[in-house]
C-alpha cells in the first residue's frame, strides 16, 4: 500500500463545494499519515489564493475553505498549482499563498507514478 495520497480539485468559484470536499478528503489522509499532495487545475487554482478560498464558506458541518487549507498546510501537506491554469486566469506566482507551488502536470505524473492513489474534485 502507498504512503502517498493525491487530491485533484478543479473547482473553486464554479463549484466551492467541490474544493471544501477536496480539502476535507485531502485533510483526513494527512492525518491518516500519507504523504499528501493536492493537485490544483482549472477553475480549482482560485484555491490557492487568500482572497478566493476567503470567500468560500459552505456552513456547517464544513469549516471555512480557507481553514482547511491552513490546516492542511500546517500538518505537512503539499499544494501544487497548475502553471498554465494560472496563465489561464492571469494568476501570477507572488499571487499565490504562501506553501502553494506552481507546478506543470509531469509533478502529478511523477507522483501518481509512485502508485499513490487519487480522488477528484
Amino acid at each position: 500500500m502507498s504512503d502517498n495520497f493525491c487530491v485533484t480539485i478543479t473547482h473553486c468559484k464554479t463549484d466551492p463545494d467541490k474544493a471544501t470536499l477536496g480539502f476535507v478528503v485531502a485533510n483526513a489522509a494527512q492525518g491518516s499519515e500519507k504523504e499528501t499532495m493536492v493537485f490544483l487545475s482549472s477553475d480549482g487554482v482560485w484555491c490557492a489564493l487568500e482572497e478566493e478560498m476567503s470567500r468560500v464558506d459552505e456552513g456547517a458541518p464544513f469549516a471555512p475553505l480557507k481553514d482547511l487549507v491552513d490546516k492542511f498546510l500546517r500538518a505537512g501537506g503539499k499544494i501544487y498549482v497548475c502553471t498554465p491554469c494560472m496563465k489561464k486566469r492571469g494568476i501570477s506566482e507572488d499571487m499565490l499563498i504562501e506553501g502553494a507551488t506552481p507546478a506543470g502536470g509531469a509533478a502529478l505524473v511523477e507522483w501518481l507514478s509512485n502508485g499513490s492513489p487519487a480522488v477528484a474534485y
